[in-house]
């Protein structure tokens, strides 16, 4: 069974054919929501809102820790992970969809690692390729046999929110070789790590990052969000039919 965590926009899975719904108590507090249960093209699917129910959690009031601990607890063998972005690279315009191959980490203050206190063994996740060679290229697939224009790698910038950048900082993530721009892949991708769980993204790139795309001001089209959700739910529905 895959989870799916829904990102901005998406606190439901339209595609799931839900059979049930439960609440996962954890040894890190609560997860964002409770975990839905259903079948996506025949296959077991476990989602959750990455922002709660009514996008009502900021990407640095998440409890990353419980959504991955609860997602592993009920059974999850890999998670793919839904996520909103601005695009930096000249081909990341708004509307495509990203499976990105690499991450860069400019979170802070959030807990970011199962193992910490006196009782807990220090580990090093190796985090070479954070994300799941195979996910990605499934992900991949997917996104060509529904004939959506895709980019197939990219680095993410996870940025601390809930605010949108300045030009000025978007530059510097594009100097450090950034291609696109969100603020919930760290410290998820990490804990996925810790808990061995194959882990990958797929982003819909909502608006320009600021400064790019000959733009004043980050601005959002609904037309172009509203197709890239379709878009997103066809790869779903591509991904799990085969």
């Amino acid at each position: 069974m895959l989870a799916i965590i829904g990102g901005s926009g998406l606190a439901q899975l339209p595609v799931l054919d839900v059979t049930h719904r439960q609440v996962v108590r954890t040894p890190y507090g609560d997860p964002s929501c409770a975990l839905t249960f259903g079948k996506l093209s025949g296959q077991n699917v476990v989602f959750i809102a990455r922002h709660g129910y009514g996008h009502s959690l900021a990407p640095h009031e998440i409890n990353y820790r419980a959504n991955l601990w609860a997602l592993h607890n009920q059974g999850a063998k890999g998670v793919i992970a839904i996520g909103t972005v601005g695009g930096i690279r000249p081909d990341m315009a708004p509307g495509r969809l990203v499976v990105p191959h690499d991450i860069i980490d400019y979170s802070s203050g959030r807990k970011h690692t199962f193992f910490e206190g006196p009782e807990r063994p220090v580990v090093h996740a190796e985090f070479t390729s954070p994300y799941d060679a195979d996910l990605r290229r499934r992900l991949r697939e997917a996104i060509q046999r529904s004939g959506i224009s895709g980019v197939h790698d990219g680095v993410y910038a996870c940025t601390q929110g809930p605010r949108l950048e300045s030009a000025a900082e978007v530059l510097k993530l594009e100097r450090d070789g950034a291609d696109i721009v969100g603020m919930t892949g760290m410290p998820e991708a990490a804990l996925a790590r810790e808990l061995e769980l194959p882990y990958a993204h797929l982003c819909l790139v909502s608006n320009w990052a600021a400064g790019k795309g000959h733009q004043r001001k980050v601005e959002f089209d609904p037309a172009v969000a509203a197709k890239s959700v379709q878009d997103m739910m066809n790869t779903l529905q591509s991904l799990f039919s085969n």
